[in-house]
């Protein structure tokens, strides 16, 4: 990163990977983006990597920007087919990590589903641990999102790694320094936590940020709870009843979080990186909204980053 043009935090936002990713980049660079993690759902499918980094660079590089990460999301921990897919994803995408010029790998941690996170450390450590080795041998760093896809700790589908109690079984399962977190306050506001005080606790674990937001209405927490809350259109016998969500996701901006705090945090916690803008999520600013509201984010997350670079005098 280069701190003379003030981008030892850079601000980005996800990309699909596929054909169609150095197109899109050469698309939205323009609007000043400085970094592009590239995304896949749960597998690579038909996408050579390669031949993708040898699309996707000379764009990215030609625009004074970075290819941040790779991601496979997915979850690797189960035993059928598709997960077998999600781990062959990893391990290419670890393997061709620095073909774009980066040394984060990402996705979901996985979990055996419908079973308690702790039912899955086993599982976890014997797909992670060789994972993160090889990544390791490679100067590459596993990050985990931090979203819970709708589980909790009794049961779920995706991911285990959406709480700090998790993350610390995580780490100890699996104790290697290049494991970490793709953080973003989000998923614990939603779940009612303050993400703040994980910026102290988790710096050093802190690979990667998605810059995602939530607004959380605690007006409807208080009068209905977060169980009803999150429902909508339900019938109550011969009528019914519109209860509005208790939290929304967000794009940077528009919702809770205090931005120039998170970035005052990481900075103080010596994070060098990337804040690469999720969106899609947005209730608002989706559609036809969806880049302007992406460009508003970073044109935002920019200034909480402090603006333009300003030199000192001499």
């Amino acid at each position: 990163m280069n701190k003379e043009q003030h981008q030892d935090i850079r601000i980005g936002t996800l990309v699909n990977g596929g054909a169609n990713s150095a197109n899109y980049i050469e698309q939205i660079l323009p609007h000043g983006f400085e970094s592009f993690s590239i995304t896949f759902w749960q597998t690579l499918g038909d996408t050579d990597l390669s031949q993708l980094a040898a699309e996707v660079m000379p764009v990215v590089t030609g625009g004074n920007a970075v290819v941040s990460s790779l991601g496979v999301f997915g979850n690797p921990l189960e035993n059928d087919e598709l997960a077998q897919k999600t781990r062959e994803g990893w391990e290419l995408a670890i393997d061709h990590a620095h073909d774009f010029g980066c040394d984060i790998v990402a996705g979901f941690a996985g979990r055996l589903r419908g079973k308690p996170i702790h039912e899955s450390m086993d599982r976890f450590r014997e797909v992670f641990q060789p994972l993160t080795e090889r990544a390791g041998e490679k100067d590459v760093r596993i990050a985990f999102e931090n979203c819970d896809m709708g589980g909790t700790w009794e049961s779920g589908d995706w991911n285990i790694a959406h709480n700090p109690t998790a993350w610390e079984m995580m780490f100890d399962a699996v104790p290697l320094p290049n494991i970490g977190l793709e953080w973003e306050p989000c998923h614990q506001m939603v779940s009612l936590m303050d993400p703040m005080p994980q910026l102290d606790d988790w710096m050093s674990r802190i690979f990667h940020v998605h810059g995602k937001d939530a607004t959380v209405h605690w007006d409807r927490v208080r009068k209905y709870g977060i169980h009803s809350s999150m429902h909508q259109d339900i019938a109550l016998g011969n009528k019914s009843s519109v209860i509005q969500p208790f939290a929304y996701h967000r794009t940077p901006g528009f919702g809770d979080s205090d931005w120039t705090a998170i970035i005052t945090k990481l900075r103080q916690g010596s994070f060098v990186g990337c804040i690469d803008i999720e969106g899609w999520h947005d209730p608002v600013y989706r559609d036809e909204l969806e880049m302007t509201g992406q460009v508003h984010a970073l044109n935002y997350l920019k200034n909480c980053r402090g603006g333009t670079f300003v030199a000192n005098p001499t």
